[in-house]
């Protein structure tokens, strides 16, 4: 047997991975034995694949799943490796985000705790006229962010038509609850000027002031994102004024490029 060649359980010691791991990725295909005794089945390792073993049982403390840690490894410089990681991180940070959301919603429900919707600061603003490029479904939550992301495909592509473009940010709409049994309907708006034609429906939306609360991306996911719609209505019910039918979402930054802690979205009802 070949001196530089090690037992798989003075390798399994020295790489901070037991037995039944290293087993693992070799069915995996991560990381395979230098030699494999035909007769009895050892397995042997060399001493250079501890550098690849020792970054595998890092990566597994982040709780990376096995084909993620397969395209680090598998990737051919450390700077790519390194991108994968950040990627991966940004991620799991974003994950992280959403569901500390998620727990103060339901805290916040469970609880029926009225006073911890004075979190957002409602403010008041006029919005001018405006001529929309919308469409325009019923749809449930479930098949809401795959329809909206497609919506919103179309509807740029409509605005292109146009020699401005989109002119302000993108709003939806719920014309009607939106969730696991109720479907709207909703509609998605992008602002133009009117200045060509275009393959969408055309409408004005109408001047009015609206209620509103900004929030960060990571209370932007469903259902914590009704601990804000709720928090603006019991605004406007607590000055005496009508609830108005037709919520939004108003989405003013660049969703995919920003952070969870970043401000993208305001949440607001007309008042007029």
């Amino acid at each position: 047997m070949d001196e530089d060649l090690v037992t798989i359980g003075v390798f399994a010691r020295r790489s901070w991975l037991s037995p039944k791991a290293l087993r693992l990725y070799e069915r995996q295909g991560l990381l395979l034995p230098a030699a494999v005794d035909e007769h009895n089945g050892y397995r042997w390792y060399r001493e250079e694949q501890l550098e690849t073993a020792r970054l595998i049982a890092r990566l597994r403390r982040l709780a990376m799943p096995l084909t993620t840690v397969a395209a680090i490894v598998a990737a051919g410089d450390a700077q790519t490796r390194a991108d994968l990681i950040g990627d991966y991180w940004s991620t799991q940070e974003h994950a992280t985000a959403v569901r500390r959301e998620l727990v103060t919603h339901l805290r916040r429900r469970l609880l029926d705790d009225p006073e911890g919707f004075t979190m957002y600061d409602v403010k008041v603003r006029d919005v001018p006229e405006q001529t929309v490029l919308t469409e325009q479904r019923h749809v449930k939550v479930q098949d809401l962010q795959t329809w909206s992301d497609e919506a919103v495909g179309r509807l740029l592509k409509a605005a292109s038509g146009h020699g401005d473009g989109v002119v302000g940010p993108c709003f939806i709409i719920y014309h009607g609850e939106v969730n696991e049994d109720s479907d709207g309907p909703v509609e998605i708006c992008l602002p133009i000027n009117p200045t060509g034609s275009a393959d969408a429906a055309i409408r004005v939306e109408p001047a009015h002031r609206e209620a509103y609360t900004r929030i960060i991306k990571a209370q932007v996911a469903y259902p914590q994102i009704l601990s804000a719609f709720d928090a603006v209505a019991q605004w406007v019910s607590s000055q005496g004024l009508p609830v108005s039918p037709a919520p939004r979402e108003v989405y003013f930054a660049d969703f995919g490029a920003a952070a969870p802690s970043d401000e993208v979205c305001d949440v607001a009802f007309p008042l007029d």
